[in-house]
C-alpha cells in the first residue's frame, strides 16, 4: 500500500498519475548501454511482483518452523504483523525518497537489502532471525515499492497504472503458490525457495544499474523522511465511514497470511504446504481479477460490492468449518477475496475525490495507517484467541463474524451517505481527478499498498 504527498506527506510513497507522465526515461551520458524503456518497465513491474512474491513465501512454511522451533499461532502471527508494521514505516519515512535522489539509488539500496534478507531467511535457525528477516524484509518493500509505483508511471502513465494495480496483489498470490510447490515437491524446503528467490533480486540489481533514471532529483531529502498525516474537518465523517470496510479487508487478509495454513491444513487434515500456500493464492487473486474488472467502476458501485462479496464470502468459509469441507472453504475463499480487492479500492475511492488536492496526502496517509494496523494487530489477536481461547476453529468463527460486521458496518455507512462521494471516482490506480498543487499531478495507487502488499495485500 501507499500514498501521496502534497507539500511532505507520508503517503507520496505510491503514487500514479492522473495528468500523464511527467517525463520519459531519457538517455544518460557516460553509459556505453542502458535497458530501453519497455524493458525497464518490465523490469519494475517485476520487482514489485517478486519482492510480494517474497513477502508470501514463509506462509507455506509457518508450519514446518512450528515443528522445528516450537512456537505457538501467536507467535505465527506475530511474525506477520511485524512485516506489516515496518513496511507502513518505511512507507511513512523513505517511500517518498526517490523524488529527491531518482529512483535507482532507492531501488539499488532496497535490492540489494531484500537480497540480503533472502540470506537471512535461508540461514535462519531460531525464531529471533526469522522476526529480524521479516523486519528487515518490510522495510525494503517499503522502500521499494514508492520508488516502483512511481518509476512505472514516470515511463507510462496508463500501462503505469494497471501495473501498479495488478502487480502487487499477484505477487503475494504467485509467491504463496510458488512457494507452496517448491516446499512440497523440491528438497530442502526452508533453503531453496529464498535460494531461488536470491537469484531473481540479483539479477534485477544488475538490470536496475544499467535502467535510465526516470526522475530529476530535486533537494529536501531529509525533510521528506519527517512523516505528517491529518484529515481536514469536513472530511471526518466520510473517513470513519470508509474504516471499518479497510479494517474489515485487512483483516482478512490478515487471517489468511498467518493462520489460513494451519485452518485449511486442519479442514484437509493435512500439512501440504502447497494447501497452506493455496488459501491465500485464492484469495489474493481474486482479489486481483477484481481490481482490474472494476478499475472503472463508480466508486459507490465497487464498495457495494466489495463489503457484499465480503459479507457473502466469509459466510462461506463459515459453512466450510461446519461441515470440514475443503471445496466449499476455497469457494468462499475466492468470493472474499473478490470483495477484498473490490472493498478496498471502493473504500479509497469514495472518500479521495472529495479532498482538495492539497488535502490528498493526509486524507490518505490516514486511511493507509489504518489498513496497516488492520493487516497487523488482528491477527495477533486471532492468535492469543487461538492459544488462550476456544482454539483454532473456535477462534476463526469468531474471527469471521466480527469481520462481517465490519463489512454490514460499511454497507450501512454507504447508505447513510448516498450522495456526493459515492459518484463515479477515479479509476483504480488514478485515485484523484486533480494534479497536485505546485507539481505535477500524481496520485497513489490503491493497490500497491497492499502490500503491498500487501500489498502488500495480505502479503505474508
Amino acid at each position: 500500500m501507499s500514498s501521496q504527498r502534497l507539500t511532505y506527506e507520508p503517503a507520496r510513497a505510491a503514487r500514479t498519475a492522473v495528468a500523464g507522465p511527467r517525463h520519459a526515461a531519457a538517455r544518460q551520458p557516460g553509459r556505453r548501454f542502458q535497458l530501453p524503456a519497455g524493458a525497464a518497465f518490465l523490469l519494475q513491474a517485476s520487482i514489485t511482483v517478486f519482492f510480494l512474491a517474497g513477502s508470501a513465501a514463509p506462509t507455506p512454511l509457518y508450519a514446518l518452523y512450528q515443528h522445528e522451533w516450537g512456537f505457538s499461532p501467536i507467535t505465527t502471527t506475530i511474525v506477520f504483523g511485524v512485516y506489516a508494521v515496518a513496511v507502513l514505516v518505511a512507507l511513512l519515512t523513505v517511500g517518498s525518497l526517490s523524488d529527491h535522489i531518482g529512483r535507482r539509488p532507492v531501488l539499488l539500496a532496497a535490492i540489494a537489502v531484500q537480497a540480503a534478507t533472502m540470506v537471512l531467511f535461508a540461514t535462519a535457525g531460531s525464531l529471533p532471525a526469522l522476526l529480524a528477516a521479516r523486519v528487515i524484509q518490510g522495510l525494503a518493500t517499503g522502500a521499494a515499492v514508492g520508488a516502483v509505483g512511481a518509476g512505472l508511471v514516470d515511463l507510462h502513465r496508463a500501462r503505469g497504472t494497471v501495473a501498479n494495480a495488478v502487480a502487487p496483489v499477484t505477487g503475494t498470490a504467485t509467491g504463496a503458490i510458488g512457494a507452496g510447490l517448491l516446499v512440497q515437491y523440491l528438497p530442502d524446503p526452508a533453503h531453496l525457495v529464498y535460494l531461488v528467490l536470491l537469484g531473481i533480486f540479483i539479477v534485477q540489481w544488475v538490470g536496475v544499474a544499467l535502467m535510465a533514471e526516470s526522475a530529476t532529483p530535486k533537494p529536501g531529502a531529509l525533510a521528506a523522511l519527517r512523516p505528517r498525516i491529518s484529515v481536514p474537518a469536513s472530511l471526518r465523517g466520510p473517513v470513519l465511514a470508509a474504516i471499518p470496510a479497510l479494517i474489515a479487508v485487512w483483516s482478512l487478509g490478515s487471517f489468511y497470511g498467518s493462520l489460513g495454513p494451519a485452518l485449511i491444513g486442519r479442514l484437509a487434515g493435512s500439512q501440504s504446504a502447497v494447501l497452506g500456500g493455496l488459501a491465500l493464492f485464492v484469495l489474493a487473486g481474486a482479489g486481483a481479477v477484481a481490481v482490474v474488472v472494476l478499475r472503472a467502476a463508480p466508486a459507490r458501485l465497487v464498495m457495494l460490492l466489495g463489503m457484499t462479496a465480503l459479507l457473502a464470502g466469509v459466510g462461506v468459509t463459515l459453512l466450510a468449518v461446519a461441515i470440514s469441507s475443503v471445496g466449499v472453504f476455497l469457494a468462499g475463499t475466492a468470493v472474499a477475496g473478490v470483495g477484498f480487492g473490490a472493498g478496498f479500492q471502493g473504500a479509497i475511492r469514495t472518500v479521495l475525490p472529495l479532498a482538495a488536492a492539497h488535502e490528498r496526502a493526509g486524507v490518505l496517509s490516514v486511511l493507509f495507517v489504518v489498513s496497516y494496523l488492520g493487516l497487523g494487530l488482528p491477527g495477533v489477536i486471532a492468535g492469543y484467541l487461538v492459544v488462550h481461547g476456544g482454539g483454532l476453529l473456535a477462534s476463526t468463527r469468531e474471527y469471521a463474524v466480527a469481520v462481517m460486521i465490519l463489512a454490514a458496518l460499511a454497507i450501512l455507512g454507504l447508505a447513510r451517505r448516498p450522495g456526493r462521494q459515492l459518484t463515479a471516482g477515479p479509476p483504480a490506480g488514478s485515485l484523484a481527478a486533480e494534479p497536485v498543487a505546485g507539481r505535477p499531478g500524481r496520485a497513489p495507487e490503491l493497490s500497491r499498498t497492499l502490500v503491498t502488499c500487501a500489498a502488500a495485500t495480505a502479503d505474508d
